[in-house]
């Protein structure tokens, strides 16, 4: 199951399941309580009757062991006929002797009423499980199909966009064909309408290749590869574009284990931002320390760096696509990215997370 469909799945399980859970284990609580209750004022009646064997002086050896009481006596207090105290390990209740006063004080061990609540614990236990297990099964079916309409939805979107990304290739393929033929006419080297095209095509195609490496996302195959060189090569291609920008690239490797695809395009995005934002004459670097890629440049600068990878956001009248397929390839394959900026430059930290 891909990613997203992952996602979707877990967030209708969970709503399912949690729904009905607050509701088993609610329900629990409610239902222990009420049984506790039930079993103290068994205990609480239990007491009276031992107190009314003894006023009418019955035997009283079956309650051996479990109840005792002490002699009759007057309390200078008022006590209420409802009292009933619960010790640590025994129940206390003071029964009236007679019309002037006199109370038995009435105690009995608590090991039955534990016995009986650690009893209810259990069977609440596991019928709660049981009840969990159950319909954790149901969530899973519910859930399930829930997710298959918009699975199939999502189906059609990706054979849509790969259809016409596919059919996009064409023109892009035929546009770069004669801007390559037109580039060989050197009465148009400096038409700036000619140049414009140029990295108007460029555009067009690194949007392609965005897209296209996105479609690729849940097949990522994982390889160690040294990005520096990636880097390189990318480098090599916006030497034509930006002439007038100094490149400054490191000559340490730093291997990556990665897919070659993805952060090549990866760095083709964040070096042809730094291009396209740079100042004349300024400069490019990229270099390798403590295992970490930093592409730096001397650039105008990001006002919010920390909201730069959000697809709502851009600056400088940019779609912000770029970066948000940026942000998108670096979490499928853990790399962690960091930005810091200032009117002198940004730069961008690459690290394998």
């Amino acid at each position: 199951m891909e990613t997203h469909k992952k996602q979707a799945f877990l967030k209708f399980f969970l709503i399912y399941f949690l729904s009905v859970a607050i509701l088993i284990l609610t329900a629990g609580v409610f239902y222990y309580n009420q049984m506790k209750n039930q079993f103290l004022q068994s205990e609480e009646f239990s007491m009276i009757s031992y107190a009314r064997d003894i006023k009418m002086g019955n035997d009283l050896s079956k309650y051996r062991g479990t109840f005792s009481h002490t002699p009759p006596k007057r309390l200078d207090k008022f006590i209420n006929i409802d009292n009933f105290t619960i010790l640590k390990d025994k129940f206390m209740k003071y029964i009236p002797k007679n019309r002037y006063g006199d109370y038995i004080q009435i105690f009995k061990s608590k090991k039955s009423f534990d016995k009986k609540i650690d009893k209810l614990k259990l069977q609440i236990a596991i019928t709660q499980l049981i009840l969990l297990l159950l319909f954790g099964i149901i969530s899973y079916k519910l859930a399930k199909s829930a997710l298959k309409p918009l699975e199939e939805s999502i189906n059609k979107l990706d054979k849509f966009a790969k259809d016409l990304i596919h059919d996009l290739n064409t023109p892009i393929a035929s546009i770069k064909l004669n801007m390559q033929i037109l580039d060989k006419d050197e009465r148009l080297k400096e038409n700036s309408a000619i140049k414009r095209i140029k990295k108007s095509t460029a555009a067009i195609s690194e949007l392609y290749e965005n897209l296209t490496i996105l479609l690729e996302e849940e097949t990522f195959q994982l390889q160690n590869v040294d990005i520096v060189k990636i880097a390189r090569e990318n480098i090599a291609i916006q030497k034509q574009l930006y002439p007038n920008i100094n490149f400054v690239v490191d000559n340490e490797p730093l291997f990556f284990k990665t897919n070659p695809k993805a952060i090549k395009q990866i760095l083709q995005n964040l070096i042809s931002n730094a291009c396209k934002y740079n100042k004349k004459d300024g400069y490019v670097k990229i270099y390798a320390k403590d295992k970490k890629l930093y592409i730096e440049d001397s650039g105008v600068g990001i006002k919010h760096p920390d909201k730069i990878f959000e697809r709502s956001f851009s600056e400088r009248n940019s779609s912000g696509i770029g970066l948000d397929i940026v942000n998108r390839l670096a979490k499928s394959l853990h790399l962690k990215i960091e930005v810091s900026s200032t009117e002198k430059g940004s730069t961008f930290v690459l690290t394998m997370s």
